[in-house]
């Protein structure tokens, strides 16, 4: 399941892409065209700043911007950055340690095809393909 974070990420990206002008945009703009909480958008924009998704500036003439092209972010990226893995089962995370029934487990197919869907249907998606 996708939290508000990874869904509000997506639309704060989206957001940049659609207004792009050149400027920076103040996050206040965003979160009123997005009807979204300013202060919770905060939190998000710092985590996309901080793993070079965004460009920030303080002060007058401040805000946020896109570092790539739309068409050069995947969709997938941008949830993984926000929600973790999108593997559904912990035995397929690169973080874990491997299974001690990766051999003899007559599921892990399922759930390796399973997630093999999820992470190219996302990863398929360009930012600009939402546009």
């Amino acid at each position: 399941m996708i939290s508000t974070r990874g869904r509000y990420a997506l639309r704060v990206m989206l957001d940049l892409a659609e207004n792009e002008n050149g400027k920076y945009i103040p996050l206040k703009d965003i979160a009123a065209r997005q009807e979204l909480s300013k202060k919770y958008l905060e939190i998000i924009v710092k985590d996309l700043v901080k793993e070079g998704l965004l460009t920030g500036a303080s002060g007058k003439g401040g805000g946020y911007k896109l570092c790539r092209r739309p068409e050069e972010y995947t969709v997938g990226e941008i949830i993984e950055l926000m929600e973790g893995t999108l593997a559904s089962v912990a035995c397929l995370t690169d973080k874990e340690p491997e299974c001690p029934r990766k051999g003899i487990c007559k599921t892990l197919p399922l759930w390796t095809e399973y997630h093999q869907l999820v992470h190219d249907f996302f990863y398929g998606k360009k930012l600009s393909d939402l546009l």
